[in-house]
């Protein structure tokens, strides 16, 4: 007696299996042999017979689904989208480019033009979908449009192989001058900080004008009894 050893590549369709299973449900049985599953009640069946590429294209075709379906919620949800082309950048800048965007709570993902359509259909997006066009990279900020504008625009100043090329806000499009005009404008903080010192200076304002009335009152009062005591006398 020995031991027979299993080929590697069953273990491999198992894993593919199990892959499918988690990704669109049902229940795979694995059946190297190609023999009936007995008393098993399977909802789908996978044999021997059915190739491997079959099953990564099923899997393939799943994934991108629902990474389109999620790519859609977030451009849905986005404040402003800012197109740029990468192409030229090597590896370490794009990954420097992308941690100083997401320090900023902005993302930056380079994602092929067919799922960036599909995803921009039915959204705000929708104006700038006839831009996706060559390599294709997106930042997407769900929060300040200004600091998304000001660090690409900074980046590619030093940088020039990077290329801003169109950006999308409130369903607008904005070409890239006018995301550079965006990039000088205050940023959100600033400005929350400047609408509160204001709302702050209101109300002292406010106060000492108040508080002044009934001393003018009185001025009054007092040149209203002057006069007609004059008169009087």
């Amino acid at each position: 007696m020995f031991n027979r050893r299993k080929p590697a590549h069953r273990d491999s369709l198992r894993t593919v299996a199990e892959q499918i299973q988690n990704t669109i449900g049902g229940t795979f049985v694995f059946n190297p042999c190609g023999l009936p599953a007995g008393s098993d009640p399977p909802s789908m069946y996978l044999p021997v017979a059915q190739s491997r590429k079959e099953v990564l294209n099923k899997l393939d075709i799943e994934a991108k689904k629902q990474f389109v379906a999620d790519l859609k919620q977030r451009l849905d949800r986005s404040k402003v989208v800012i197109l740029t082309d990468y192409k030229g950048l090597d590896v370490g800048t794009v990954t420097e480019l992308r941690r100083k965007l997401r320090e900023a709570q902005v993302e930056f993902q380079v994602i092929k033009n067919t799922m960036l359509r599909r995803a921009s259909e039915g959204t705000p997006v929708e104006p700038i979908i006839e831009h996706f066009k060559g390599p294709s990279a997106i930042a997407v900020s769900y929060d300040d449009p200004v600091t998304v504008a000001k660090i690409l625009s900074d980046f590619a100043k030093a940088n020039d192989k990077l290329e801003i090329k169109m950006g999308v806000m409130g369903g607008k499009l904005m070409d890239a001058g006018m995301i550079k005009s965006l990039a000088t404008l205050p940023s959100r903080e600033v400005l929350l900080a400047t609408v509160l010192s204001t709302m702050n200076a209101v109300p002292t304002s406010l106060v000492r004008a108040l508080s002044d009335v009934p001393r003018r009152m009185l001025n009054v009062l007092q040149a209203i009894k002057d006069q007609k005591e004059q008169v009087a006398a």
